[in-house]
């Protein structure tokens, strides 16, 4: 995986992000020190879209052109077992969420790093092929200018 990453985004990940006030292109890219482009699928989407009122400043987020949107051939999927499909078909993907149960079903597809929010800042915790069966790699990239210890 080489940048500009490309980073599926869940419903969850954008709302958490709303709620602790990050931009979510800007603090990828800080996160990684790389160009990203957020991507959000059809039925993360229609998530949103079922979601309503609540969740509408999350679906105009959604729908800012810098996302990349990404057709889903199948018809009425879980949002989350879109993007567990998705990445075990094309590994050129990081998954950004926030969900625990999707965190637990993407660290069993090999290769997969997976974004999500820890301390109002965003984090990547990474499985390297390598490291499987051993035990979880974690790799927390933090904000140089804060004073806090990574841990």
């Amino acid at each position: 995986m080489v940048p500009p990453y490309r980073v599926l985004v869940d419903t969850n990940f954008i709302n958490f992000s709303i709620q602790n006030k990050i931009d979510i292109e800007q603090g990828m890219m800080f996160c990684l020190n790389a160009k990203c482009t957020p991507c959000i699928t059809d039925c993360v989407m229609a998530e949103l879209e079922k979601l309503g009122q609540k969740y509408r400043v999350a679906l105009r987020i959604a729908k800012d052109p810098r996302f990349e949107r990404l057709p889903c051939v199948h018809k009425g999927t879980y949002a989350d077992d879109c993007l567990v499909d998705r990445v075990t078909q094309h590994k050129c993907f990081m998954v950004a969420t926030c969900d625990r149960d999707l965190k637990r079903r993407i660290r069993k597809v090999p290769g997969v790093p997976i974004m999500y929010l820890a301390g109002r800042k965003y984090s990547v915790e990474r499985l390297p092929e390598a490291t499987l069966g051993r035990g979880i790699s974690k790799i927390l990239i933090s904000d140089p200018r804060s004073s806090e210890d990574l841990s």
